[in-house]
């Protein structure tokens, strides 16, 4: 069972910090930071022709919008949309391939949206063919892709594995009628289960499940029956995301009927009660809000301490690079970080325009990469050895982040961390504000521009 914490600690830690995919963390991105920016690290890249690559691809498109939904998407139902759409992003890739060349090594290759499954056979096979022409797909690549399983098929999904797909996340969120009204997505019971089987029966060599909770309308028990359910199903991995409030951010979330989400411990509860659910079903807590079957890649990675996190989660087939393609898209190349225009408007205009679509960016300085292998190591491997930095830096890290760590110690007291003379170790009772342990090494909070896109730590 899970460690006992009050209602007044979670409330003390409960405070807006980021989830640690990269570091720094975009809102400490730079507008400066644009197209010439990113074709320097682009060139750079193409002087490390060995460097393997990671790719993901923004697929926007949705049939209906959800009042929840926190992604970059685009409703629209015309095909000629969808057509210039792909157009474009063969001409993005075309763009970036003229600097570092075709053929480079691709592990890591993953779809997100919007809806990917959204897209006909014959444009899924178009952009796969896209990326099979401009790189080199390693034989034992991950290859992904996010689905809404309201317009999956059993010939869907047999068809996405035979394309080459081998790992697919199915969007859940809940199987409670009242909470997928409340927030505009009707998503019948037995069609997700059709869907999931026929994945299963195609042959994936993982099949992941999404859920989140905070969702209006949850309760306890609701969601204890959901848990239920999927850990009965068995998927292979499950990310359970917490509900992020912004409606400042995504107007959509306006519609969210907030009288009747629970907050603060209530909610925290519910995060609880999923560990422990997926824990008893024997499932591994891989880290913040992710849990994969003992025998998971992502389990042996964390056991072996050599998992690794980015703009995908968390992964298993590191890559020194990651290139992104699509409106919105995020990447990281040559020790910098690069967003597209998030806007279908900006980014096709760009597009149009003949250049790269990138509106923001970010090159790492020394302390950058210092403070990143130190949060990254927090955020993967639950713990920061002295020596980590030794090798790199020519120095402990207990030296080199002297001022930092000098909030430690009522993290210490409240026992969310120890520190000994190996280094820091996030305790069980840490695990769940493991956003808050690496927000003390993080030298750009409490800039104004970074707190209103955050969600709470718990």
């Amino acid at each position: 069972m899970a460690v006992p914490i009050s209602e007044a600690f979670v409330e003390k830690y409960n405070r807006p910090g980021p989830r640690y995919t990269s570091y720094p963390t975009v809102p400490a991105w730079k507008q400066a930071f644009g197209e010439t920016e990113y074709r320097e690290a682009l060139h750079e890249l193409a002087t490390r022709p060995a460097d393997e690559l990671a790719i993901y691809v923004h697929v926007p498109f949705c049939a209906k919008g959800c009042h929840y939904c926190g992604c970059n998407m685009l409703v629209t139902h015309d095909k000629d949309e969808v057509t210039a759409y792909l157009d474009r992003l063969e001409h993005e890739i075309a763009r970036v391939t003229e600097i570092i060349g075709t053929g480079r090594r691709v592990v890591q290759l993953h779809w997100g949206g919007g809806t990917p499954n959204f897209l006909k056979n014959d444009q899924i096979e178009r952009i796969l063919g896209m990326f099979r022409a401009a790189f080199d797909l390693a034989p034992g690549a991950e290859i992904s892709l996010e689905i809404d399983p309201r317009i999956g098929s059993p010939e869907q999904a047999a068809f996405l594995r035979e394309a080459g797909f081998n790992r697919i996340s199915l969007g859940v969120q809940d199987f409670e009628p009242r909470v997928q009204k409340a927030i505009g997505r009707r998503q019948s019971r037995d069609k997700t289960l059709d869907v999931y089987h026929s994945c299963r029966d195609a042959g994936f060599a993982g099949v992941n499940i999404d859920l989140v909770y905070g969702l209006p309308g949850q309760t306890r028990e609701s969601f204890a029956a959901t848990l239920g359910e999927i850990i009965d199903l068995g998927p292979d991995r499950v990310a359970c995301f917490s509900y992020a409030h912004v409606p400042w951010v995504r107007p959509n979330q306006e519609k969210v009927d907030t009288s009747i989400m629970l907050k603060g411990y209530e909610k925290f509860a519910l995060f609880q009660l999923t560990v422990d659910r997926f824990r008893e079903g024997g499932y591994v807590w891989i880290g913040i809000d992710h849990f994969a079957k003992a025998d998971d890649e992502l389990s042996i990675a964390l056991k072996k301490r050599a998992l690794h996190r980015n703009f995908m989660g968390y992964a298993t087939k590191p890559a020194p690079h990651m290139l992104a393609f699509g409106m919105s898209g995020i990447g990281d190349v040559c020790d910098r970080f690069v967003q597209n225009d998030a806007t279908y408007e900006g980014w096709t205009a760009r597009m149009d325009q003949g250049g790269l679509p990138v509106v923001k960016g970010h090159k790492l300085d020394e302390d950058d990469k210092l403070r990143r292998l130190a949060i990254l190591n927090i955020m993967c491997n639950l713990e920061l050895p002295w020596e980590l930095t030794r090798a790199a830096y020519g120095a402990p890290a207990d030296q080199l982040f002297a001022d930092s760590l000098e909030q430690l110690p009522p993290l210490i007291e409240d026992g969310l961390v120890t520190r000994d003379d190996f280094g820091l170790r996030i305790t069980e009772k840490g695990r769940y504000f493991v956003r808050n342990v690496a927000m003390t090494l993080d030298a750009y909070l409490g800039q104004d521009n970074d707190r209103p896109v955050f969600s709470k730590t718990v």
